[in-house]
């Protein structure tokens, strides 16, 4: 079964790959380019994997978040403690 993913991701530093970044969210499935950095694609990865192989494109110090629509779940990597706490708090499941 395919799952519904929204990813969206800030790359912080100038000179940033956006090509590559691009290409592996394009890679996961059949995809929409939603807004500059929020895409919809429908993949039949998990949030989780999807997260992995899209923050292998990133650096370290950029910003991404996974979000399952289908199985009601969330993959984040390098967001503030602040915001981390707030989404595992308040999340429904």
């Amino acid at each position: 079964m395919a799952n519904n993913l929204m990813i969206s991701y800030d790359l912080n530093s100038p000179g940033q790959d956006y090509d590559a970044v691009i290409s592996r969210i394009q890679s996961l499935g059949n995809w929409a380019k939603v807004h500059k950095s929020l895409w919809y694609v429908n993949s039949n990865y998990s949030a989780a994997q999807a997260a992995d192989l899209v923050w292998g494109k990133m650096d370290r110090n950029d910003q991404l978040i996974v979000i399952d629509t289908t199985n009601n779940n969330a993959n984040w990597y390098n967001l503030s403690d602040e915001v981390s706490g707030f989404i595992r708090q308040y999340w429904q499941r």
